[in-house]
């Protein structure tokens, strides 16, 4: 057993036996690492699972801290949190019309049957062979050269966020665009670097260009290029997080930073939850030269936390050209079901004002409100609030999670609890 279970392991128990109280604040990622004679990475892993199963959430600018008092209680509020919500508009989840199961299951049951290579642990900076495969794909997509020794692959954004946090080692200022990413900026900050919000002189810029807040939006090549010229000039390191880049539907994709600064001063993230499902944990970095060689210098104490199985078929998914059909796909697909309940909340709705995000994804409606915002809930809807200011309420929308035939009846519980 891994370094990092055993943690996972010891907290849970000490949760589950009140040891660990509800509300108790847990030791900062450096404070574990020293407690528990353990890596950051570790510490953070374990935290990362401890908050993905319920034990434990995180607080923007405070710390991580113990969330209820049984496992019970728990999964008794979650079975009642998911029959309460029949229509899911937050959550970015999959829609099972998007994905053709049959194909990936003939993958994963390939991979399965590869006995040799399962006998053994993964290599701690992703199979080889599936880095290979990402190589080429970013440098086909998104112009990012980069060869596969540069490529660290990992469960998520999160867990590759950490595994940097560590390589750098000026703790300086991080920059994020909004407090959105909450999960990000709280690593960071257990890390002993200083979170601030677009803060122009940061150290470190992390920036998500595709979808750069809420809404959607998409960052101008004018402020790409001033962002690259900056970061060239200032020598802080801009990190890439290039999510939803591939549903560009209805404008023309724009290059990535990583690209237009040739490398330089720029990790690129990218990952695969939106284009396949959200259960695929499988993200993927692209380290500079300079944090490339620091990180195999250290590779020893980083554990892989992809699944084996899972890179082994996602591997030669990409080589027979099925993730570029799925992207088509996914695509055309969502981009189509935004633009319909845009249409079916115009008709609805006639004092309301509905847009549609610049990626095309995401709904934004501005609407006349007298109500408290738990209404929502009482009509079995999750939906994110942007603002709710002098009876005006505005609601960023997205479809993804939500069958299109349950559209019709989706918008009947919206206007049940609006008006």
């Amino acid at each position: 057993m891994s370094k990092y279970d055993d943690l996972y392991n010891k907290l849970k128990a000490d949760i589950l036996s009140g040891q660990l109280k509800a509300g108790d604040r847990l030791p900062s990622v450096r404070k574990a690492g020293s407690l528990y004679s353990v890596s950051r990475t570790t510490v953070q892993n374990a935290y990362f699972a401890l908050a993905a199963d319920g034990f434990i959430i995180s607080e923007p600018q405070s710390g991580y801290y113990v969330s209820y008092h049984t496992a019970k209680q728990i999964e008794e509020k979650s079975a009642d949190t998911k029959q309460n919500i029949l229509y899911d508009f937050k959550s970015g989840g999959a829609d099972r019309e998007s994905f053709e199961f049959d194909i990936w299951r003939r993958y994963m049951k390939n991979a399965l049957r590869q006995d040799e290579r399962l006998l053994t642990y993964g290599e701690a900076q992703g199979e080889a062979e599936l880095r290979e495969a990402l190589s080429e794909y970013v440098r086909d997509k998104r112009n990012v050269i980069a060869s596969p020794s540069r490529i660290v692959i990992g469960a998520g954004v999160q867990s590759l966020l950490g595994i940097l946090c560590s390589l750098i080692d000026s703790k300086g200022t991080v920059s994020f665009p909004d407090k959105s990413f909450q999960q990000g900026a709280a690593l960071f900050e257990d890390y002993g670097f200083d979170v601030k919000y677009r803060f122009k002189d940061a150290e470190i810029i992390y920036v998500s260009p595709s979808h750069m807040t809420k809404r959607g939006d998409v960052m101008p090549n004018k402020r790409r290029m001033e962002l690259v010229e900056h970061s060239a000039k200032t020598a802080s390191l801009i990190i890439e997080d290039d999510y939803e880049s591939d549903f560009q539907y209805n404008i023309m994709p724009a290059p990535s930073l990583h690209a237009l600064a040739g490398g330089s001063n720029v990790v690129y993230l990218g990952s695969f939850s939106r284009l396949l499902l959200p259960s695929i944990r499988i993200s993927f970095m692209v380290l500079t030269p300079e944090l490339a060689g620091k990180y195999r210098e250290n590779i020893y104490k980083f554990n892989q936390t992809a699944a084996k199985t899972e890179q082994i078929a996602l591997c030669q998914y990409i080589r027979d050209g099925h993730l570029k059909a799925q992207i088509r796909k996914t695509r055309r697909f969502y981009t189509a079901k935004a633009r319909a309940f845009a249409a079916l909340l115009a008709e609805e709705f006639i004092n309301a004002q509905i847009e549609i995000s610049e990626n095309a994804l995401q709904i934004i409606m501005t609407v006349p409100f007298s109500k408290n915002l738990d209404e929502f809930e009482k009509n079995g809807i999750a939906v994110f609030v942007e603002s709710y200011e002098n009876g005006i309420l505005k609601l960023i929308i997205n479809t993804g999670a939500v069958p299109q035939n349950s559209f019709k009846n989706a918008i009947i519980a919206l206007k049940n609890a609006l008006s």
